[in-house]
């Protein structure tokens, strides 16, 4: 099972992200706005949406990049940061999976590394898909030459089994 976090309604650029640009028009709106172009810019293949209620950059579907303004800093956060690699040492975040830049107004940041670490995420999600769709690829290809299903039944369940072999 695939642990991307996916949205189908993702689009080349969403009317929601537009608007929420425009009701952050002060200066943490405008460090945002800034971050989430470098986002958008990407690839071709970049799609966004408002989840959470922040703008959020997908490869394709996948969501790998967000960036959200607050009242005193701007978080330009990553989905799978925690498998980022992070020379700059810029990142904060105990999650699982997720990882941030915390940004704020008058404060030096290294904008070399913060866009490196934002095409690292791009460039991490890209191969994430390309990897899930070779699994997916892989199982369909198995179960359709073998006529088997691809997920193994527990011993002695036959109401999980979908195949019973003799």
């Amino acid at each position: 099972m695939s642990q991307l976090l996916r949205f189908p309604s993702a689009t080349k650029r969403d009317q929601a992200v537009e608007a929420w640009m425009q009701a952050h028009a002060d200066e943490l709106g405008e460090i945002a706005r800034c971050w989430f172009e470098i986002m958008r810019n990407c690839g071709d293949d970049v799609l966004e949406l408002l989840h959470d209620g922040h703008p959020t950059a997908c490869v394709g579907d996948a969501a790998f990049a967000y960036a959200n303004a607050f009242k005193a800093h701007v978080n330009i956060g990553f989905f799978r940061g925690v498998e980022l690699a992070d020379p700059g040492d810029l990142l904060e975040g105990t999650g699982r999976f997720m990882r941030h830049v915390k940004l704020r107004p008058a404060q030096p940041v290294d904008d070399v590394a913060l866009t490196k670490l934002i095409h690292a995420a791009y460039v991490d999600m890209k191969q994430r898909l390309e990897a899930d769709q070779v699994a997916t690829t892989h199982r369909q290809s198995f179960s359709n030459a073998t006529g088997c299903a691809t997920a193994v039944p527990r011993a002695n369940d036959s109401a999980h089994a979908t195949r019973s072999v003799r």
